[in-house]
């Protein structure tokens, strides 16, 4: 018996591909056209865009606005409808003529419910994602079991959710808050077919990430005696392959807790790192390279740059 149920919500209005596209397009253009102006033989038709953008071109507006472009509903999961994990909420475009979307679960910490991660919810998904806030088997689940939580919803979301047409099962991510990102790391390290990773504020026993494939921003915060980051959240990221597109992103005077109510910068590299590599947009690189500098909001960032994805 089925235990979905939908509800609109108001909201505003895997593989690698090329990339050829921005100036490169426009330069090979120019090439071709000049060619066949030359020679008189026609030129072929330029690199298509990326097929897999979705919304507008980002401005610092959009990235740090509370909601995106699209329009989005809700499909609420029961706990008795599932297996693997807790259940939760999905969040996704109500538009049928955009094509397909990249996806994510976001699982959170420890003692926690969906409810404390909520807000990235409708907030992702009105800039072009399928999001599904999950709750976890039990609130004490360490983060071994909510990153097999993570990869549960995830099989669910592409392959049994009423809303698996609209999703490219190709193009996967995960995030999560302390535990829960614990459990990020350690889907993103046993399933690294996903395309990216965002811990926020992580906790876990494991400091040594060598073997990781998915690109991962490391979100830490300055003044978190939780999972303090000179003990979790740095390591993590110094841990992870050189070689990886990585980044370390540390929110200045924020708690262990930043991640439980609406914030602007994480909200804004989030998405960007999320369009980044699980859509290959790199309409989105601008907001990750050159390093964003440190500033009021943001007490320290490394990572490499620019991307290779």
């Amino acid at each position: 018996m089925s235990a979905l149920t939908s509800q609109p919500t108001s909201s505003g209005s895997s593989e690698k591909i090329p990339r050829l596209r921005g100036w490169r397009a426009k330069a090979a253009g120019v090439v071709l056209a000049a060619l066949a102006l030359t020679t008189g033989v026609a030129a072929p038709a330029p690199a298509a865009a990326n097929p897999y953008e979705r919304g507008p071109d980002p401005t610092t507006a959009s990235i740090e606005a509370t909601s995106g472009s699209f329009a989005t509903s809700t499909v609420t999961v029961s706990r008795l409808a599932v297996s693997g994990f807790g259940g939760g909420t999905i969040y996704y475009p109500t538009t049928t003529t955009a094509g397909t979307f990249g996806a994510l679960s976001i699982a959170p910490g420890f003692t926690a419910t969906q409810s404390s991660i909520a807000w990235l919810g409708p907030r992702l998904a009105s800039q072009g994602f399928v999001v599904f806030t999950i709750d976890t088997l039990t609130t004490s689940d360490q983060p071994d079991s909510r990153g097999r939580q993570l990869l549960a919803s995830l099989d669910y979301l592409t392959q049994q959710s009423s809303v698996r047409s609209r999703i490219d099962s190709t193009r996967l991510g995960v995030v999560g808050h302390s535990m829960g990102g614990g459990g990020t790391l350690e889907a993103a390290r046993s399933r690294p077919t996903l395309q990216a990773a965002v811990p926020l504020t992580a906790w876990d026993l494991t400091k040594n990430w060598s073997t990781l494939q998915v690109p991962t921003l490391v979100v830490g915060a300055q003044s978190d005696t939780v999972a303090p980051v000179a003990s979790h959240s740095i390591p993590f990221y110094t841990s992870l392959p050189s070689t990886l597109d990585r980044a370390y992103l540390e929110l200045r005077g924020a708690s262990h807790f930043a991640p439980n109510s609406p914030n602007t910068t994480i909200a804004k590299y989030t998405l960007s790192w999320l369009k980044r590599f699980i859509d290959n947009d790199t309409r989105y690189e601008q907001f990750l390279c050159p390093i964003p500098s440190t500033s009021l909001s943001i007490s320290d960032y490394r990572g490499n740059c620019p991307h290779n994805g």
